[in-house]
């Protein structure tokens, strides 16, 4: 299963291809993507993503987990967070989120098993 291309990115609006909704914020994975509720797990700008955020793609097999901090890089991504993944064995990249949907299609793009979670406003 690959990993959907990312059709469109504006502030606060993200499509992902083959799916009907749009996101403001949003989870993807070789094979799907929703909405990624912060509400779900208490995540805020500060302290950032928590691995609470990002269990739901890491279970799905990826690689590399692709993570966009907002068009103005609010969103805080903590060392703790970072060592969670890489303790996964998954490879992470971690930019503002208009470089991140670059990187992320690029690898989906190469069939790498790439997942991301993206915020697309400040």
């Amino acid at each position: 299963m690959s990993s959907p291309e990312i059709a469109s990115l504006s502030w606060g609006h993200m499509k992902v291809k083959g799916c009907s909704t749009s996101y403001k914020d949003c989870k993807v994975w070789p094979g799907g993507s929703r909405a990624w509720d912060w509400r779900e797990t208490g995540t805020d700008h500060h302290p950032g993503v928590q691995p609470a955020d990002l269990e739901e793609v890491l279970k799905k097999g990826v690689n590399t987990l692709v993570i966009g901090r907002g068009m103005s890089e609010a969103l805080q991504v903590p060392s703790s967070t970072l060592d969670y993944i890489q303790k996964q064995g998954v490879d992470v990249k971690v930019f503002q989120t208009e470089k991140a949907v670059r990187e992320y299609n690029t690898l989906a793009g190469q069939g790498v098993k790439v997942g991301g979670v993206f915020h697309s406003t400040c």
